[in-house]
């Protein structure tokens, strides 16, 4: 009996002190991919135990890691890309037990994809995400398969571009008091076919304007997020079946339901919500997330623009500064926390009058340690090395100004803060 007690004892001592070689699940584990372009896929990571998502990659090979790393890596001399910061939607659970990923793969990754696998490499490649462990610092590596195909049905169904604008061509649109307004139509290419159903809402003068996590679709949240979005005045529904074509105008709402009174600024909103496409599903259960189904149809890697239009008679050139006088910016959220030696990538969402853009950032006395002039078409800036070192442990805030050919400011963000944890 003793003998008994002794063994279980070690027993139940082995099993505190062994490590967790649970492995991080994931569904879709596999997945149909536009081989021509760019596609967007919804993925549920689960199963996390004490892990936080890092970088990831794709690539035409993969390998064991090795010790004490786990999964399987990217096969040096393979990769094809990194999943690019501006389309980096991925968001963690509150539990810290889930991470759901919308893995965005631009044309430059598919394209370099196709040209291997016209050499006679294997036409499918491979989404390697990291996952760190906070207590060991050992990697664990998630592998999605992407199989080539065309952009048709069996790829799910996803937003690659929207652009809407009214039927004048103007940046912003502005019009008297109590005149109705042009039609307006939005411009969507994507790929897969499915329901697009949703509505238009309006943002009234006065009240607070969206935020980015507001402008993204509903298949782009993950499910605890969704039905958070903050809701506006609904204009019209509309709900329609997008055969595999890939381009699609979808009409605004009828002209005479857009307010033009009182005066001001109005942002017209395209609120997609999610669809149910079984190309773009998601299984909490095999991701080890929970129970159930996260229907994702028509995710987008991007927040969808909102059209403004100025009511009033204060001149054209005010209505043209409200819309340019705020930046928006993207990544890091405010009051982030950078650990460990991973790299700052600021990021911004660009508007069509800069010439270019200047990155200040400044100490918590407002003293500048770093700035950066950039071209347009960038929108993304990688912080050198030493800005760890200056910040010395101490909050940074930091914006994005946008400069006019004439070198005047047309535009200005908030400033963010962030700070270096160890």
């Amino acid at each position: 009996m003793v003998r008994i007690l002794l063994i279980l004892g070690a027993l139940a001592a082995f099993a505190l002190t062994a490590p967790d070689t649970r492995a991080v699940s994931r569904d879709p584990n596999g997945v149909n991919v536009n081989s021509n372009g760019p596609t967007s896929v919804f993925i549920t990571f689960g199963a996390l135990a004490n892990q936080r998502p890092a970088e990831a990659f794709w690539c035409g090979e993969i390998e064991p890691a090795p010790a004490p790393d786990t999964g399987f890596r990217c096969r040096a001399g393979t990769i094809f890309g990194q999943l690019p910061i501006r389309f980096d939607q991925s968001r963690l659970s509150p539990n810290a037990a889930s991470f759901t990923d919308i893995m965005t793969i631009p044309p430059s990754v598919a394209r370099r994809a196709y040209q291997a696998a016209e050499t006679g490499q294997n036409s499918d490649f491979f989404y390697v995400r990291r996952f760190i462990n906070n207590t060991t610092g050992a990697s664990e590596f998630v592998f999605v398969t992407c199989r080539m195909a065309g952009g048709g049905a069996r790829v799910p169904f996803a937003l690659l571009d929207v652009r809407i604008a009214f039927a004048k061509e103007r940046p912003v649109l502005e019009v008297a008091l109590n005149e109705q307004l042009p039609p307006l139509a939005a411009e969507i290419h994507y790929n897969g076919t499915g329901r697009l159903k949703g509505r238009w809402e309006i943002v009234m003068p006065g009240e607070d304007p969206p935020t980015q996590r507001d402008l993204l679709t509903e298949a782009t949240l993950p499910a605890f997020e969704r039905g958070l979005q903050r809701r506006y005045r609904q204009l019209e529904r509309f709900d329609v079946f997008l055969p595999p074509t890939g381009r699609f105008v979808l009409p605004g709402p009828d002209p005479s339901k857009l307010p033009s009174n009182p005066g001001g600024l109005y942002y017209v909103l395209l609120r997609v919500e999610a669809s149910n496409d079984k190309e773009a599903d998601s299984n909490l259960a095999l991701a080890g997330a929970g129970q159930g189904i996260v229907h994702s149809g028509a995710v987008a890697g991007f927040p969808l623009p909102p059209l403004r239009y100025y009511v009033g008679s204060e001149g054209r050139q005010l209505a043209i500064e409200a819309a340019r006088g705020k930046l928006d910016l993207f990544l890091p959220l405010d009051q982030s926390a950078i650990f460990g030696e991973r790299p700052v990538d600021f990021s911004w969402i660009e508007t069509q009058q800069a010439a270019f853009y200047r990155l200040e950032v400044q100490d918590a006395q407002g003293r500048e340690i770093l700035s950066a002039v950039l071209q347009p078409g960038v929108g993304a800036y990688r912080a050198p090395p030493w800005l760890k070192e200056r910040a010395g442990g101490k909050p940074l805030r930091w914006r994005v100004l946008a400069v006019s050919p004439g070198g005047e400011v047309a535009g200005a963000s908030d400033w963010r803060t962030l700070q270096f944890g160890s």
